[in-house]
């Protein structure tokens, strides 16, 4: 019995720009007597079904955007006689679409750290249960990736994971009810242990891979204090800690090491924290903007974010603490009008972003906003082809609408089109290339342009294009690009390299 992991995409660019984390932490989590796992990252490379022989297991996870490639996968390998097994956010959502539309023998909903011995013992001894309950493990448990099974030079950065959970309730967001909203933040020792086994096999690129980095803020601490509530106040302050002494490990790294990762914008309040975090060379976060009008923010339930110019100088402060940040935007939402496209793009400018996103408005399960579109539809939602619109992922991509949601004042192709001209001027070069002067020498301006193009193609044009030729030569574009960014992005390897001394 051989096992194989299997990472759905419809689109193989070649290499990948960061690396897919739960395949190694399921690898990690298989135990040795079935043998190392064969993983397969169809964003590199498409499956090839003459792999699989009758009595494989094969582990498909899936979130909403690959869920219809999955079950593909899944309806073929079963084919073969192979078990067939589906996780993921997805898969824990709706379990019942792997078991009737994927052919799936099982679905694991939760954390797969922990059971996926228990499904492969079964798949071993005759077949396993249609449903098994991963639950939410606690941070202790959470396995360390197999990064030793990674194919050498094909992913740009490396990823590893210090917390899950956000403590937040965005509308737009599945974490929090996934995940939970208390944070399960690893240990610094062994998150340092994966960070510095990457960087022995030549990445010096990684990605902190986090519902939210800064999972503790001042404000959660103050409201915890007003309510006396000591046993909270004592959590917290101790989580922050954690976070605190995982950063002074990480400036004990080489030098060349660069990380990213994903925080909200009240960060820029903590100067403490972001004085750490230029330490520990944290030197990008993409940070949820979402919107720049107070009415949208309202909107989303994160008015805890700012708008105007009280947005443009709180993200300033991420920049004067030597953090790039990759602000991500929202159009759609119901406040939005027609001049907002332009409004945002240049509030993007004006703010110092080293990269954005522009992205459209879609509900996507476990949110408050696709529970409340749904209802909308009440029980009679429009069809595509047979398939109810609300169930928009098992649409082929080419029909599907551009926008779920109705809108007050603009129609799906207006919103569309102000969009992708939102990536366009942002993403001009001669926007470009002012914004290349964040680097020093004419090389790295050069790699900053070729990225920049790189991240437009691979998230703008084949996402928001709505021609598919365009969208085949964004991928052909992208692939190319792909392979000559990889080379600015590899490190040498560093075999010899020990953990630092971790502070007492």
């Amino acid at each position: 019995m051989r096992i194989f992991l299997v990472n759905p995409s419809d689109v193989a660019f070649g290499v990948g720009v960061i690396t897919p984390r739960w395949l190694y932490v399921l690898a990690a989590a298989t135990p040795k007597k079935y043998g190392d796992p064969v993983i397969i990252d169809e964003t590199l490379e498409s499956m090839r079904p003459e792999q699989i022989r009758p009595g494989d297991v094969v582990g498909i996870g899936i979130h909403t955007a690959n869920a219809l490639r999955g079950f593909e996968v899944g309806r073929i390998v079963r084919a073969l006689g192979a078990f067939v097994v589906f996780g993921g956010i997805h898969a824990t959502l709706f379990p019942a679409e792997a078991q009737e539309l994927g052919a799936a023998h099982a679905v694991v909903q939760g954390d797969g750290d922990v059971i996926w011995a228990e499904v492969l013992d079964d798949c071993a001894n005759g077949g396993p249960r249609p449903l098994y309950d991963g639950g939410r493990v606690p941070a202790g448990q959470f396995l360390p990736a197999r990064w030793d099974l990674l194919p050498r030079d094909r992913y740009m950065w490396a990823s590893v994971q210090t917390v899950r959970g956000c403590n937040k309730h965005c509308s737009f967001c599945s974490v929090w009810r996934t995940d939970g909203q208390k944070p399960r933040q690893r240990s610094s020792e062994a998150v340092m242990e994966e960070i510095v086994q990457l960087r022995r096999l030549g990445y010096r690129f990684i990605a902190l891979a986090d519902d939210n980095f800064y999972s503790v803020t001042m404000a959660d601490i103050e409201s915890a204090e007003r309510r006396n509530d000591t046993v909270r106040v004592a959590e917290l302050k101790s989580l922050r800690a954690e976070c605190f002494k995982f950063m002074d490990c990480l400036s004990k790294l080489p030098s060349d090491t660069i990380l990213f990762t994903q925080i909200t914008m009240e960060a820029a309040e903590d100067q403490d924290f972001l004085d750490a975090m230029r330490k520990a060379r944290i030197k990008g976060a993409l940070v949820g903007v979402e919107t720049v009008t107070p009415e949208g923010l309202k909107s989303i339930y994160k008015e805890f974010n700012l708008s105007g110019e009280s947005l443009v100088q709180r993200l300033k402060l991420f920049r004067k603490h030597g953090v790039h940040v990759l602000g991500s935007f929202i159009f759609g939402l119901s406040t939005d009008k027609p001049d907002t496209f332009e409004a945002t793009a240049e509030l993007a400018k004006q703010a110092d972003l080293t990269f954005a996103q522009f992205v459209t408005m879609t509900p996507f399960p476990g949110t408050i906003d696709f529970d409340r579109w749904e209802k909308s539809s009440n029980g009679d939602p429009e069809r595509i082809d047979g398939i109810p619109v609300t169930r928009y992922w098992l649409i082929p991509g080419y029909r599907r609408p551009k926008l779920y949601m109705p809108h007050p004042v603009m129609n799906a192709e207006e919103i569309r089109m102000g969009t992708q001209r939102a990536w366009d001027s942002y993403y001009s070069i001669k926007e470009i290339w002012k914004r290349a002067q964040c680097v020093k020498s004419l090389k790295a301006r050069l790699a900053f342009v070729f990225i920049s193009k790189l991240y437009r193609q691979m998230y703008a044009s084949t996402g928001i294009a709505i021609d598919s030729a365009r969208r085949k030569n964004a991928n052909r574009w992208a692939r190319w690009t792909g392979l000559i960014c990889l080379r600015l992005f590899r490190g040498r390897p560093m075999p010899d390299l020990q953990v630092p001394g971790l502070p007492e």
